[in-house]
C-alpha cells in the first residue's frame, strides 16, 4: 500500500535529483522510496557502508567508555532546548 510523504528539501537538491532520475528512467519517489528502503533493511549485517564512511572509518579513536547515545543526547538538549 503506497502513502503520500511530504518532504522539505532545498529547491536546487529537488531540481538536481528530478534531472537524476530522468536520466536513469525512474521517478524521483521510486528513488526516494528505493533509498528509504536500503535504509531500514530488517537484518543489520546487510547494511551497506558508503565508500565515503568506509574511508573515515576508524580515523577517530574514541575512549572505551565513551556513551555515544549520552553523547548524542546531550547534542540534541544543546542544540534543541
Amino acid at each position: 500500500m503506497n502513502t503520500k510523504l511530504t518532504l522539505t528539501v532545498e529547491k536546487s537538491v529537488v531540481e538536481k535529483a528530478k534531472s537524476y532520475a530522468k536520466g536513469v528512467d525512474r521517478s524521483l519517489s521510486e528513488l526516494i522510496e528505493n533509498y528509504l528502503s536500503s535504509l531500514v533493511q530488517e537484518d543489520p549485517s546487510e547494511y551497506k557502508m558508503s565508500s565515503k564512511l568506509k574511508k573515515i572509518s576508524g580515523a577517530v579513536k574514541l575512549p572505551k567508555d565513551f556513551d555515544d547515545d549520552k553523547e548524542l543526547r546531550a547534542y540534541f538538549e544543546k542544540k534543541h532546548l
